[in-house]
C-alpha cells in the first residue's frame, strides 16, 4: 500500500470512490424489490413505536419481592429474541409492562408468548401406578395435538387436577428448574434428527434423576404448559448430569417451538394477560428528521475543518467518511439490530472516534516533515507511529461498549451494538480506506509537502513539572462531587438525578374523542406535566390510533 504506482493510485481513487456510490445507493435506493438498508432498519420504540402488553401475577396474594425480580429478568431474556430493545418494566406489586419495538401485531406476540409461567414436567404414573393423563384422538380444547398415527391426531389430557398431582408428587419438575432449552439438530441412522436441549439447575438435576431412574424404559414425562400437554416424551435412560434431550420433532421450527415454550415457562410467577395495545414512537417524526438533518450538516462541517486543517489527507479522511456513513447503515440492518436513538448516539460517538484516529495520524505525518523526512516516508512513519495509539483507544473502548451489551438490557444493548460496529469499521476506514487514498493520490503525482503540511514548533507546557497544581484542582472537584451527592443524599433527594428508566414513576393514560399527533402532546401536554412535576423527565406515547396518550413522568403524588 505504501508504494503504489501511478496507474494503481487511479485505481484506488476509482475503487473506493465506486464503493461509496454502491453503499450510498444500496442505504439509499436498494438494488433488490426489498428496498434500501435504510427503509428496512428495525426501529425502536423511541423512532418507530411497538406493541405494549401488561401481565399480572395469578392469584390474590402479592408475590415476594425476589420472585417479582426473577420473573422480570426472565421476561427481559424471553422478548430478546423479537428485539434487543425490548423493555420490562414493573407495575405496581404485581404487573410486569412489556414493550416491543417494530411489532405491529399484540396477537402474534401473545400467539408466542402465551402465559408465562406455569410450566410442569409430569409423571405418566403416580407412587401408585394410577395414570396422571391420558390419550385422545383429535385435538384438545386449545387445538394442540401430540402425535399422529395412521392419518389420525391424538392428544394427551390429564386425569387429575395440578393440585392433586402436587400432592402425590406426580410433578417432577417445574419450569424453574430448568436454567435453559435450545434447539439443535443432530445426524442420526435415520437422517438429520430435530431435538430440543435441556439444562437444568443443580437442584433440577437431582429431582430429575430421581424421576428418570422409576421412568427409564416404561413410562413418559409429559411437558405440561398452560392448560395442555406440549410433549410427552418416552424416558430411555436415567439422566443424571442435568443434560437431556427431548427428539422427536418432525421440524426445526417444531423443535424451536417447543425450546422457546420450555424457556418461557421456566417463570417463577405464573402470569396472565391484562391489555394490550399497540404505541406510537416516544420521538415526533418532526424530532427525527431534525436529528438527522443536524446529522448531516455536522459531517459537513467535520468534513470541511478537515479539508481546511489538514490540506490533501484530510480530503482523504473526508472520502472514507462519506463511506463509513452509507456502509454503517447497511451493516446495521445487515446484521438485523434494532436503531434507537441511543443507537444512534453510538454511532455519533465512532464517527468522532474516527475523526480522532485521523487527527492522530496526520500530526504525526506533519511532525515527521517537520525532521526533514521526506513526504513519502513521513506518510508511512505517521500511519505506523498513530497505530498503537488508535488501537489501544479502540480496545479500551471496544471492551466498556462488549460490557453494556453483555451486561445491559433494552436501549443499552442497542447503545453498545451499534458503538461497537461503528468502533470496527471506523477502525477500517480511517487505518485501511483512509491509508489507501493518500497513498494514492501520493502515486499520481501529489508528492509536494504544501498539500500535507508541515508542522510547526510549539512553544512546551511543562504539565509534570506542574503535576501538583493539576492534582489539587482534581482533587477539589472530585471532593465537591461527593460532598454535593452525599447533601443531597441526606437530604432524602437521591444522591444522583436518576430519569425514569432508573427511578420508575407514574404511568397516566389519556383517552381523547379524536386522534391526536405526538407533536401537539410534545406542544400542549408535555408542558403541563413538566410544570407541575417540576421535572424534565417526560416521556409521552400515542396509542390505539391517537385515541389515547400515555404520559410517563417521575412519581406524582
Amino acid at each position: 500500500m505504501n508504494h503504489l504506482k501511478k496507474n494503481q493510485g487511479y485505481l484506488a481513487i476509482i475503487a473506493v470512490i465506486a464503493l461509496i456510490v454502491i453503499l450510498c445507493y444500496q442505504a439509499v435506493v436498494g438494488f433488490t424489490d426489498a428496498g434500501s438498508s435504510a427503509s428496512n432498519i428495525k426501529q425502536g420504540l423511541d423512532l418507530a413505536g411497538g406493541v405494549s402488553i401488561t401481565y399480572q401475577v395469578v392469584g390474590d396474594e402479592t408475590p415476594s419481592a425476589e420472585d417479582m425480580n426473577d420473573t422480570k429478568q426472565k421476561l427481559e431474556d424471553r422478548v430478546q429474541q423479537y428485539s434487543t430493545e425490548a423493555i420490562v418494566y414493573q407495575e405496581g406489586d404485581n404487573r410486569f409492562s412489556i414493550e416491543i419495538p417494530g411489532i405491529t401485531d399484540a396477537d402474534e406476540i401473545l400467539a408466542e408468548l402465551g402465559r408465562p409461567g406455569a410450566l410442569y414436567f409430569i409423571a405418566e404414573t403416580d407412587s401408585e401406578g394410577n395414570y396422571n393423563y391420558t390419550i385422545y384422538e383429535g385435538v384438545d380444547e386449545n387445538g394442540n395435538y401430540n402425535f399422529s398415527s395412521g392419518g389420525a391426531t391424538y392428544y394427551y389430557a390429564l386425569t387429575k387436577t395440578i393440585e392433586e398431582l402436587e400432592e402425590d408428587g406426580s410433578i417432577v419438575l417445574y419450569g424453574t428448574d430448568i436454567a435453559d432449552a435450545q434447539a439443535g439438530t443432530y445426524s442420526g441412522t435415520t437422517g438429520t434428527e430435530y431435538i430440543v436441549q435441556l439444562t437444568l439447575t443443580d437442584e433440577g438435576a437431582e429431582k430429575f434423576a430421581v424421576a428418570t431412574e422409576k421412568a427409564a424404559g416404561k413410562e413418559s414425562i409429559g411437558i405440561y404448559y398452560d392448560g395442555s400437554f406440549k410433549s410427552v416424551p418416552s424416558v430411555n435412560s436415567t439422566i443424571t448430569d442435568g443434560e437431556a434431550q427431548i427428539s422427536g420433532m418432525s421440524s426445526y421450527a417444531d423443535a424451536e417451538a417447543l425450546a422457546s415454550t420450555i424457556r418461557i415457562g421456566s417463570l417463577n410467577l405464573e402470569l396472565e394477560e391484562v391489555y394490550n395495545k399497540v404505541v406510537g414512537a416516544q420521538l415526533g417524526g418532526e424530532a427525527l428528521e431534525r436529528s438527522l438533518q443536524a446529522g448531516a450538516v455536522g459531517l459537513i462541517i467535520i468534513i470541511i475543518f478537515m479539508i481546511a486543517v489538514y490540506y490533501l489527507p484530510g480530503f482523504c479522511a473526508g472520502l472514507a467518511l462519506c463511506l463509513y456513513v452509507p456502509a454503517i447503515v447497511v451493516l446495521i440492518h445487515g446484521f438485523d439490530l434494532t436503531l434507537t436513538l441511543p443507537g444512534v448516539a453510538g454511532i455519533i460517538l465512532s464517527i468522532g472516534m474516527a475523526v480522532d484516529a485521523n487527527v492522530i495520524i496526520f500530526a504525526r505525518i506533519r511532525e515527521e516533515l517537520a525532521t526533514g523526512k521526506t513526504v513519502k516516508s513521513s506518510i508511512k512513519s505517521g500511519f505506523d507511529k498513530a497505530f498503537s495509539a488508535i488501537l489501544d483507544g479502540n480496545v479500551t473502548t471496544m471492551i466498556a461498549a462488549l460490557v453494556l451489551m453483555v451486561m445491559g438490557s433494552g436501549v443499552i444493548r442497542g447503545f453498545a451494538q451499534t458503538l461497537m460496529l461503528g468502533i470496527a469499521l471506523s477502525m477500517f476506514t480511517s487505518l485501511v480506506i483512509t491509508r489507501l487514498l493518500v497513498n494514492a493520490f501520493y502515486a499520481i503525482g501529489l508528492k509536494s509537502e504544501k498539500f500535507y503540511g508541515v508542522g510547526k514548533e510549539h512553544k512546551t507546557i511543562d504539565f509534570l513539572g506542574k503535576k501538583h497544581i493539576f492534582f489539587a484542582i482534581s482533587g477539589v472537584l472530585i471532593a465537591a462531587g461527593v460532598i454535593v451527592m452525599v447533601y443531597h443524599g441526606a437530604n432524602g433527594e437521591g444522591s444522583l438525578n436518576f430519569g425514569l428508566e432508573f427511578s420508575g414513576g407514574t404511568s397516566t393514560t389519556i383517552i381523547f374523542d379524536d386522534s391526536v399527533t405526538l407533536e401537539w402532546v410534545d406542544e400542549e401536554i408535555v408542558p403541563l406535566f413538566e410544570e407541575i412535576t417540576g421535572s424534565g423527565s417526560i416521556q409521552a406515547q400515542v396509542a390505539d390510533g391517537g385515541e389515547e396518550v400515555i404520559i410517563k413522568t417521575l412519581t406524582l403524588t
